[in-house]
């Protein structure tokens, strides 16, 4: 039984080895931002209105080309075989039965066909842009092959964060600590769920590209970050366009400039984020950015969002400030690691039905009805009704 995400953290905690753990649960450096991103969502406090019949109520999202039973999507995370084996196939099958998205991450532990082979429901890609631009174009050509309806490609993380918490669990690069190997030994559970079926999980997705010495665990992690392109700029994301003839997003955008350029070079929409208060501490909530970018592109540009939410009113909220839907990252993987596939289907069962009871305390039918009116900025700010 799902209660509420700070249950599934702590049933995570239990099933996880403490270096599993912190690599799902941690941020970057002092994790400013990591907290920032929940305690942000109490600086608006809903108006409802009253007398209205929302008796019935539809949270069906058309999105790109999809539809979508709600505004949801399970957002694009790295590396989840180190939770359970075969947590990307969980994840796309449990988002296919609730219809609602999957984005599957470049360094994904299972393959762009792999989850094709196990989920009719939509799915996206999400790709890092590599030095090697052949590898890349190869990984835009199997999105497309594979069935992926959108391409996000993340910007945000060309320079990787620095995880202190992550860190503190090696004695050097690659090797875990005595005390940490200890802590393992002391999750059987974890080691039988994980390592057991297939041993340490590689990137499924770059297994064509990888030298056979980096196929798996920490070496695969290590080539990767040093693959990714640190030139990555406007020009390099015209040539991913000029390769993808779906709907195309950017995702790590948090400034009104940015959105108003990938506006104009024909992008499709933007994903507003902060990777989740893992890349660089000390920066702003998407959500203190959200509506004035709504303002600034207007009411016909898709904005999509993550990093920190958590229940159905923070999704709610992001809805009426102007976003057309919300990605759900650790919520989704601290279920995947606690109780496995039926776990994260009820954690999305019971984030939809939070969506709709707060739809209808505030007397709406859809999502469409919601509005900056709806929302009370504490901090005195007035937000413009995009609507209009």
């Amino acid at each position: 039984m799902v209660i509420n995400w700070e249950n599934l953290r702590r049933a995570a905690q239990r099933a996880l080895p403490g270096f599993a753990f912190d690599y799902v649960d941690g941020g970057a450096d002092d994790e400013q931002t990591l907290r920032h991103n929940r305690e942000v969502f109490a600086r608006w406090m809903f108006k409802p209105a009253v007398l209205k019949d929302a008796s019935r109520r539809s949270l069906q999202t058309s999105l790109a080309n999809d539809s979508l039973a709600a505004p949801l999507l399970v957002a694009p995370t790295g590396y989840n075989g180190m939770l359970r084996y075969q947590a990307d196939l969980m994840l796309a099958r449990a988002a296919a039965q609730n219809g609602i998205g999957y984005i599957q991450s470049t360094v994904s532990t299972a393959s762009l066909e792999e989850s094709a082979a196990v989920s009719q429901g939509p799915r996206w890609f999400q790709l890092y842009v590599l030095k090697d631009r052949q590898v890349t174009a190869s990984l835009i050509e199997r999105a497309q092959t594979a069935g992926c309806s959108a391409l996000v490609v993340s910007v945000d993380a060309v320079h990787f964060g620095n995880r202190e918490r992550d860190k503190s669990h090696y004695r050097r690069p690659l090797k875990l600590s005595v005390k940490a190997l200890a802590d393992v030994a002391s999750h059987p559970g974890w080691v039988w769920r994980t390592l057991r079926p297939a041993g340490m999980p590689g990137f499924g997705n770059l297994r064509p590209y990888l030298p056979a010495e980096y196929q798996r665990g920490l070496n695969a992690a290590t080539y990767f970050a040093q693959q990714m392109d640190p030139t990555l700029n406007w020009e390099t994301l015209r040539w991913v366009r000029e390769l993808w003839s779906g709907p195309l997003y950017i995702k790590g955008i948090m400034t009104e400039q940015d959105a108003l350029i990938a506006r104009q070079l024909g992008f499709d929409g933007i994903v507003l984020s902060n990777h989740g208060g893992r890349q660089l501490d000390g920066t702003f909530s998407p959500m203190q950015v959200l509506a004035a970018i709504r303002a600034a592109v207007g009411p016909d540009f898709s904005i999509l969002i993550d990093s920190g939410f958590r229940r159905g009113t923070d999704v709610v909220k992001a809805l009426a400030l102007g976003a057309n839907a919300v990605l759900l990252g650790r919520p989704l993987l601290y279920a995947v690691a606690a109780g496995g596939e039926a776990l994260v289907n009820a954690t999305l069962q019971s984030m939809i039905a939070e969506i709709d009871r707060t739809l209808a305390q505030l007397g709406c039918s859809s999502p469409r009805d919601l509005h900056p009116g709806l929302v009370h900025d504490i901090n005195g700010v007035s937000q413009q009704n995009w609507r209009n």
